[in-house]
């Protein structure tokens, strides 16, 4: 008998639609909700995906979302080269540093018939290009012809791109060879107007990934260490997955003039004098759909917040017996057109009658482990009831609800954004039952070892800990315990981890040196 149908039939076996569970192989897990959820695939060409429709739905609507955060706050996109030059990268030597080991070069221009007639390359580049592993360096080379005056500032550019970063260890939507993004690019006449860029669109990304994504962040800046190479400051959003790990969500980084130096993006101000330029960069990709999954997803499949998810409502008739498909089918298009007449969260409604030849179980499990927020199930009862039944995604596959359709169809809006709610109360709880304040080493680190050292449990979560600064405390942390700082975080208003701090009275006093520190720190294992 198949999971599916051990859970329809009320089987007391414990059984999931996922096997295994989060508990017995959490990083298997992921890689069968991905599979289950038909979300992508790995491709013919090694390290990279095939993200299917399911899947790139959720980056369409993702991508929706922002660019329409990203106009709002003055941006416009633009579409940069995919290869650039080996001596731009050279421009910025901690820049290239960072990346070197992640680039692919091209440095042939043609194929030919080799002497065994296979494909051979020739015709040698007389500089090698680098396939885009991000773009400072050659959208900063256009910037620099664009800009003459303090009245072309600021300019403020986003580009929708595929990078490509060299990758060893595969795994869909957290590490590929190729994926997709965003990257946002701008140019300022002051470090102030810049900083306040930076750190203006991490509260865009903060805002997203809690509203949309549903998903609760901790923010804050990167440590030396952590830096994107070639930037000043660097800031991120860091989500904890289920195995209560941090995720790097998104990055925003103060640049500084470092890269306007490299390109030579000068400006001059209003008294005419020659200036260089402060610039930003900050960025999002596919790695979002991964946080998604983990964020989100259970032992039956994944669970997707309303707000992102490509149809909100799948109605799946219900006929058995001869003569009750046509009144059945004229009532769920009827119903299927009401619904999509509501607009939530700035969409229409979408709705999808799955008309699948498939027994009804078959179809109900299939829509579970993709994770659509509403199905319905209509029969003959239902539409002489004048009814609908349907399950939510967010709460356990048995328990479904009746309602009258009137009013189910007037309140569609309030149900998939209390489902929404749902998603972020769960996850936010989850985090905070895993962070805890951790002031004594030996408790620092029993925290993050394992019990189970050859096929380690689900343990450790965020720690903040107090540091006294020194790299070579954060570098002896990581080489014992696969631990980083993931951020310094900000303690404001927004943060979650404030009220934690509030109630903080232990000495500001590094646990690893015995030495001051100016405050707590985010530690955790990390994607």
């Amino acid at each position: 008998m198949s999971k599916e149908k051990e859970k329809e039939k009320g089987s007391k076996a414990v059984a999931t639609a996922i096997s295994p569970t989060r508990t017995e192989d959490y990083p298997e897990w992921y890689q069968q909700v991905v599979k289950a959820a038909d979300l992508a695939e790995l491709s013919p060409a090694r390290g990279c995906m095939v993200i299917k429709p399911w899947g790139y739905g959720i980056w369409e609507n993702i991508q929706k979302i922002l660019d329409k955060r990203f106009k709002e706050t003055g941006h416009q996109n633009a579409y940069f080269p995919l290869f650039i030059p080996k001596s731009f990268l050279e421009k910025e030597a901690e820049h290239v540093e960072g990346f070197a080991k992640e680039c692919a070069v091209v440095t042939h221009h043609r194929l030919e018939k080799g002497p065994d007639g296979g494909l051979v390359p020739a015709g040698p580049l007389s500089e090698p290009y680098i396939v885009r592993p991000t773009s400072e360096t050659i959208i900063g080379a256009m910037f620099a012809k664009w800009i003459r005056s303090y009245r072309d500032l600021p300019l403020l550019i986003n580009q929708w791109a595929n990078v490509v970063r060299w990758e060893m260890r595969t795994r869909l939507f957290l590490r590929t060879t190729e994926f997709l993004w965003q990257e946002g690019h701008t140019v300022h006449a002051t470090a102030e107007d810049a900083r306040e860029e930076t750190l203006r669109m991490l509260d865009v990304y903060t805002d997203f990934c809690e509203g949309s994504l549903a998903i609760p962040i901790v923010r804050g800046e990167k440590t030396e260490s952590e830096r994107f190479p070639g930037a000043v400051n660097t800031y991120s959003i860091e989500p904890m997955m289920q195995d209560r790990k941090a995720l790097q969500g998104g990055t925003s980084h103060f640049l500084g003039q470092n890269f306007a130096k490299a390109s030579e993006i000068k400006y001059l101000d209003q008294a005419g004098a020659e200036q260089f330029a402060w610039t930003t960069s900050w960025g999002v990709s596919t790695r979002l759909i991964g946080a998604l999954v983990m964020s989100h997803a259970d032992d039956n499949g994944l669970i997707l917040p309303p707000r992102v998810a490509p149809t909100h409502i799948i109605i799946m008739p219900m006929v058995h017996k001869v003569g009750t498909e046509e009144k059945v089918m004229e009532y769920c298009n009827s119903l299927a057109n009401e619904l999509r007449a509501k607009i939530y969260a700035g969409r229409e409604v979408e709705v999808h009658i799955d008309r699948r030849d498939l027994r009804g179980g078959e179809k109900m499990w299939s829509w579970i482990k993709k994770g659509a927020p509403i199905c319905m199930e209509i029969g003959p009862r239902d539409v002489d009831a004048g009814a609908v039944f349907f399950y939510r995604r967010d709460q356990e596959p048995g328990k479904k609800a009746n309602m009258p359709r009137a009013e189910f169809v007037a309140k569609v809006g309030e149900i998939l954004e209390d489902i929404q709610g749902a998603l972020f109360r769960r996850a936010n709880n989850f985090m905070m039952e895993n962070t805890r304040l951790i002031d004594c080493k030996e408790e620092f680190y029993a925290f993050f070892t394992p019990k189970n050292a050859e096929k380690p449990e689900i343990h450790g979560g965020y720690a903040l800990t107090h540091w006294s600064g020194e790299s070579s405390v954060e570098a002896k942390i990581k080489e014992d315990l696969n631990v980083t700082i993931r951020c310094i975080p900000f303690v404001d208003e927004r943060s979650p981890i404030r009220a934690l701090l509030e109630g903080d009275r232990a000495p500001a006093v590094c646990p690893f040196t015995g030495k001051a520190s100016r405050g707590r720190v985010l530690f955790a294992k990390a994607y």
